[in-house]
C-alpha cells in the first residue's frame, strides 16, 4: 500500500503541479556528470571527453523514475574555452506515463588570472520536450473497494495537451588551483511553456511561466597522499577528495558532503545527502490581542547514504554507486542505483594531454 501511495502522490504532483513544483533530476556521482553539476566544467579534461551515465530512482516503487545522461565536452584554444553538448532523458510512472528530453549546449570561457589559478565562466542553452500519456493514468474513481483498479475512469482528457517544447537557459562559473576548486551554477534562468505541470500549460492567456530557480554552490579539493612521479599517475598511487556540494530550489534545500579515496586504479567514496524543506508560515493560534499567531517552520530530512565504487585506467572510466535510503521511506524504496562510464579520447593534432583541472571523476 505505502508503494501506491508513493507512485500515485508522485504523479498527481508531476501533473497539476498546482501548488508543488517539480524538482530537477538528482544524481549521486556528481563528477561523473560534470556537465550536469556545472555548465563550467565544460573543457576542464582539455581533450575531448564522453560521458554516460544512467540512474535508476526507488527500483521497490511502483513507477520507478529511470534517468540517463550522454555529454560530450572538449576544449579548443582557438576560442579561449570548451564547448559541451549534454543529452538527458527522464522517464517516471509505470510504463513511461511522464517523459523528459533535452538537448543542451553550452561554451565556457577560460579566464587565466594567475599561473596557478582559473576561472572559467559559461552559459548553456537547452531545448527540453515532455510528454505524458493519459491513458496510462489510474484515478480515485476507476478504485473498488474490493478489487482495485477495475473501471474506467470519468476524466475526460479532451482538449489536454500532453507535449511540452520549452527553451531553458543556465550559466556557472569554476574557480580552481592546483588543489582547490570551486563553483556555482544557475539553471532555469528564464520562462518556459508549462513550468507549473501538464494541466497549467492549457491555459493561453498565460503559457509562460517560471520554474523554480536552481542553484548547485560546490567546492572540494583534491590532495595526493602518495604520488611516484609528477608527470603521469601510476599505479598504487594514493590520493584523497574531500567535497561539499549544496543545492536550492523553491523551498528544498540540498547538502552533501563526501569523501573520495583513489588508490589508482581503484576510487571510493561515500556521500551523505540530506535535505532543509522549508514549509512557510504556519498558524500557532492567536495572542492575548486576539492577533493570528505565525511562525515559519522547515522539516529536516536524511535522505541517503551513497557508497561508490569506481574504477580507471588510462582512458577508461566506470562507476557504481548506490544510495541507500535513510529517510522513512527507506522499507518502500528499494534505495537507487547509478552506473556511469567516461572516454577520455586522444586530443586532436597532437596537444599534450594534460587536464585543467584535477578533481574526482566519479
Amino acid at each position: 500500500m505505502k508503494r501506491k501511495i508513493i507512485a500515485i502522490l508522485t504523479i498527481v504532483l508531476t501533473v497539476s503541479g498546482v501548488s508543488v513544483k517539480a524538482q530537477d533530476a538528482m544524481f549521486s556521482q556528481y563528477f561523473a556528470n560534470p556537465l550536469y553539476l556545472n555548465p563550467a566544467f565544460a573543457g576542464t579534461n582539455i581533450c575531448p571527453r564522453v560521458s554516460l551515465h544512467f540512474r535508476d530512482q526507488w527500483p521497490a516503487a511502483p513507477g520507478t523514475f529511470m534517468t540517463y545522461t550522454a555529454s560530450y565536452d572538449e576544449h579548443f584554444d582557438k576560442i579561449s574555452g570548451g564547448i559541451g553538448v549534454l543529452l538527458f532523458g527522464d522517464r517516471a510512472g509505470e510504463g513511461g506515463i511522464i517523459n523528459t528530453y533535452s538537448a543542451s549546449a553550452m561554451y565556457s570561457f577560460k579566464l587565466k588570472v594567475a599561473r596557478k589559478f582559473n576561472l572559467r565562466f559559461a552559459l548553456q542553452a537547452s531545448y527540453e520536450f515532455r510528454g505524458i500519456s493519459w491513458e496510462k493514468l489510474t484515478f480515485g474513481d476507476m478504485i473498488d473497494p474490493r478489487y482495485g483498479f477495475v473501471y474506467q475512469t470519468s476524466e475526460n482528457f479532451d482538449g489536454k495537451s500532453g507535449k511540452i517544447h520549452s527553451f531553458d537557459m543556465a550559466a556557472g562559473f569554476l574557480g580552481y588551483t592546483p588543489h582547490l576548486y570551486f563553483g556555482l551554477a544557475v539553471h532555469h534562468m528564464v520562462p518556459i511553456t508549462g513550468a507549473h505541470g501538464f494541466l497549467s500549460s492549457n491555459n493561453p492567456g498565460d503559457p509562460y511561466e517560471y520554474r523554480p530557480v536552481k542553484y548547485t554552490a560546490h567546492v572540494g579539493g583534491y590532495f595526493d597522499l602518495k604520488r611516484k612521479s609528477k608527470k603521469e599517475t601510476s599505479f598504487g598511487d594514493i590520493s584523497i577528495s574531500p567535497n561539499f556540494i549544496y543545492q536550492h530550489q523553491q523551498n528544498f534545500n540540498y547538502f552533501s558532503e563526501g569523501c573520495y579515496l583513489n588508490f589508482y586504479p581503484f576510487t571510493v567514496g561515500m556521500w551523505l545527502r540530506h535535505g532543509l524543506t522549508y514549509k512557510g508560515h504556519v498558524y500557532n493560534g492567536i495572542d492575548e490581542n486576539n492577533n493570528p499567531i505565525y511562525t515559519d517552520q522547515s522539516f529536516h530530512n536524511m535522505d541517503a547514504l551513497i557508497f561508490m565504487f569506481g574504477l580507471e585506467y588510462s582512458w577508461f572510466k566506470v562507476a557504481y554507486s548506490y544510495d541507500a535510503t535513510i529517510s522513512k521511506l527507506k522499507n518502500a524504496t528499494g534505495g537507487s542505483h547509478e552506473v556511469s562510464m567516461q572516454i577520455l579520447l586522444p586530443c586532436p593534432n597532437k596537444r599534450k594531454a594534460v587536464k585543467d583541472l584535477i578533481c574526482p571523476s566519479f
